[in-house]
């Protein structure tokens, strides 16, 4: 392969390659760099162009297992639907790309990168959007802009720019950032939970061995602060620029002709917009109270109608621009100038909170999350380690296995659409692992498996932070540990260049009329995840950082509602599996599973749990079907480390001990002898004379006195003293 350009970056090389394959693409990039190789096209259709408003751009990203040397698993052996790393990729680099193609671009357009071979430390899906651009940039599209990704990690309180998947691995901070040489366009970021150890805590375990490990380990979010965040975004944003500009230093000599392309037509027609400007603007304000989606828009079509039957030479769908353009003149302007929003909101105001726990008496855990017209039902389910989701990636070392997932549908009913429910979109998937990179870090699962589900019932603004909201109160409602309390909230910003105003809480007009899309979710003290799109082209960190703390001040506000809302928690006890875990001194391991394990399954079946112990460190893990069970469980387990070692009898033949009848069978009975040790008097040495039943002579639970005959093993056979 003949390389055009090689890229030396500070923490790895980038070689492309642009006239050797897919020449019949509008553009195509073969990326290699270390063992990885990329090939992304763009392909567009210059001969149609979209009537209605919006960007006909699909992005593919595809992953080939032939790439890291492995044969699709399962019954078909060839690539079939996209994973979710595959799609959540497509969204990052379909989110980067499309903030350059120009307004009124209306051409279907197809970007397709494939991975043809994958190194195991390669971070594909920065390596994804560097090609995809790359291909855009030399394509005969008329976009002279490149964008590409940085990803921030922080090892051991060391910031790492670009770091190898190893690296991030180890990270408690998975920060990714894309922009052009310019501008910041996209942020996403999570924080990664973790076990602290204090220090200044430990014990000796020789001194007391059923502490030491539960006082030292402490199981953090790692959130970080929005001081903190701000710094590294800067550092990260720096190198983001620099890049870029050196990407378009490199690539273009090598773009190709520009083609010439129609725009659609976006002139408003400024006879229309005066006209409703000076005769319905009433009736525009009357539409912007209609909060909801559904009623807003039946508002906006009867105006329409009404206006077109006495101005029927009017052509309707420049009509609808108009009011469109007013509606959102109207929107930016009274939040720009009277600092007040459509729904009279001040603009840090958050709407109305309600929620209610174990709504659904079947499940394990439940909560129904109001917020103004948003609204989710987050029911919660709990399994263990057979039930976690299975997947694979080209990157890992066999399969893996996601212990805690959390799982969005966005039905058309909830904003009012008579549409069928179909299969799981991109937006809901990408709005199911937002809410997962928000709440995991709090949770430290243990090998258990929880499932959330969010059932989106009404939606007017950020169902997905409404699902982060619900999601934290629903393990709270199944009685699951967090470390911190976790919120989210949606905040927008509208500007008109020389004024902005940042808008906490926003409503789905502000989302779809504002300059910002920014989702954040966090404790008090800091952020456990991010998510941004800027519409407007840029933004400044200290209006970030603004915006930041103002999210920060609505999160606490909405914290202090949840954690006034656990307060009347009631969990579903005759449902909720239960899980308690402790530690013992390892030293009285062998009294609690007893002689071959009978200690621990009478316990098993009195108290009807499961129970792992950790020879290693004496922890023990009891789970079972009711909490009263659980505890019960634990009690009888603490009594036998609490009560105080008797020194073991030495058993020796010709010795004579008062045992107890503990089971009859047709060959003899067991005895249970005084340190819990069981032998066997066989039917043959019950008596001098003969026994034709063992239950004629002996009763269980009956004392009798007996001799040690002979050991065979770890046996005793034992006969009548």
């Amino acid at each position: 392969m003949k390389y055009d350009v090689k890229v030396e970056l500070n923490s790895r090389v980038e070689e492309y390659s642009f006239n050797e394959v897919a020449k019949q693409a509008n553009g195509a990039a073969w990326l290699k760099s270390g063992n990885t190789v990329i090939l992304a096209t763009v392909v567009i259709d210059e001969t149609e162009i979209v009537k209605d408003d919006f960007l006909p751009l699909t992005v593919q990203y595809i992953e080939k297992s032939y790439a890291a040397g492995k044969i699709p698993g399962g019954f078909f052996k060839r690539e079939t639907k996209p994973s979710d790393f595959e799609t959540l990729t497509s969204r990052i680099v379909d989110r980067s790309l499309r903030p350059l193609f120009p307004k009124g671009f209306g051409h279907p357009t197809q970007i397709t990168i494939m991975v043809f071979s994958a190194d195991k430390e390669a971070d594909l899906q920065v390596l994804a959007l560097n090609a995809a651009s790359a291909a855009l940039y030399v394509s005969d599209i008329d976009i002279n802009r490149s964008v590409c990704a940085v990803r921030a990690a922080k090892v051991d309180g060391e910031l790492i720019l670009n770091p190898t998947l190893c690296e991030l691995d180890k990270s408690t901070l998975d920060l990714y950032l894309s922009g052009t040489k310019d501008d910041l366009l996209m942020i996403e970021m999570r924080s990664k939970g973790g076990v602290k150890i204090d220090t200044n805590l430990m014990i000796d375990p020789l001194m007391d061995p059923t502490l030491s490990s539960a006082i030292i380990a402490t199981h953090i979010s790692n959130a970080v602060a929005e001081d903190e965040l701000i710094t590294i975004l800067a550092k990260s944003e720096e190198l983001l620029f620099k890049t870029n500009a050196t990407y378009e230093q490199m690539f273009k000599a090598l773009k190709k002709e520009v083609m010439p392309l129609e725009c659609k037509a976006h002139e408003l027609n400024e006879e229309m917009v005066q006209y409703v400007r000076s005769n319905h603007l009433e009736d525009i304000k009357s539409a912007m109270n209609q909060m909801a989606k559904s009623e807003r828009s039946t508002a906006l079509r009867q105006l329409r109608k009404k206006i077109i039957t006495t101005k029927d030479e009017w052509v309707e769908i420049e009509l609808k621009d108009a009011i469109e353009s007013v509606k959102k003149e109207q929107v930016r302007g009274q939040i720009l100038n009277e600092r007040v929003r459509a729904d009279g909101r001040a603009l840090n105001e958050i709407r109305p909170i309600s929620i209610s726990t174990n709504v659904l008496p079947s499940a394990h855990a439940s909560c129904l999350f109001t917020r103004g017209q948003t609204q989710a039902l987050v029911v919660l389910t709990m399994g263990g380690p057979k039930d976690a989701q299975m997947f694979e990636g080209l990157t890992d070392d066999g399969t893996q296995n996601e212990n805690f997932m959390v799982h969005y549908n966005f039905p058309g009913f909830s904003v009012g659409e008579a549409s069928p429910i179909m299969g799981t979109k991109r937006r809901e998937l990408g709005h199911g692992n937002l809410a997962k990179r928000a709440l995991e870090p709090v949770v430290n699962l243990d090998g258990q498996t929880v499932r959330l589900v969010s059932e989106i019932l009404e939606s007017n603004g950020s169902s997905s932070m409404a699902t982060v909201c619900g999601g934290y109160m629903a393990l709270r409602a199944a009685d699951i540990e967090t470390s911190d309390t976790i919120a989210g909230i949606a905040m927008g910003m509208v500007s008109d260049g020389a004024k902005y105003a940042i808008l906490s809480d926003i409503m789905g007009l502000e989302d779809h009329d504002g300059d910002l899309d920014f989702k954040v979710t966090g404790s008090k003290d800091g952020i456990t995840a991010m998510q941004m799109d800027i519409k407007l082209g840029g933004i400044s960190l200290n209006i970030l950082k603004e915006a930041l703390y103002q999210a920060k001040e609505g999160r606490a506000h909405i914290i202090d509602i949840m954690e006034e809302a656990e307060k009347n928690i009631a969990f579903n006890d005759g449902v909720l599996p239960s899980t308690d875990f402790f530690h013992i001194n390892p030293s009285f391991i062998g009294d609690i599973i007893g002689q071959a394990g009978k200690t621990i399954r009478e316990i098993i079946e009195k108290f009807e749990v499961a129970i792992d112990i950790d020879k290693k460190d004496g922890k023990v893990k009891v789970t079972g079907k009711s909490k009263s069970g659980v505890q019960a469980a634990r009690e009888h387990i603490e009594g036998i480390v609490n009560t105080p070692k008797m020194p073991k009898i030495e058993y020796k033949v010709g010795d004579i001990h008062k045992g107890i009848v503990k089971k009859i069978v047709e060959f003899g009975a067991f005895i249970e002898l005084p340190d819990g040790v069981d032998g066997l008097l066989h039917i043959s040495k019950i008596s001098d004379q003969r026994v034709e039943k063992v239950s004629d002579v002996l009763k269980e639970g009956q004392e009798i006195n007996v001799e040690i005959l002979e050991f065979k093993g770890n046996k005793l056979s034992l006969g009548i003293a």
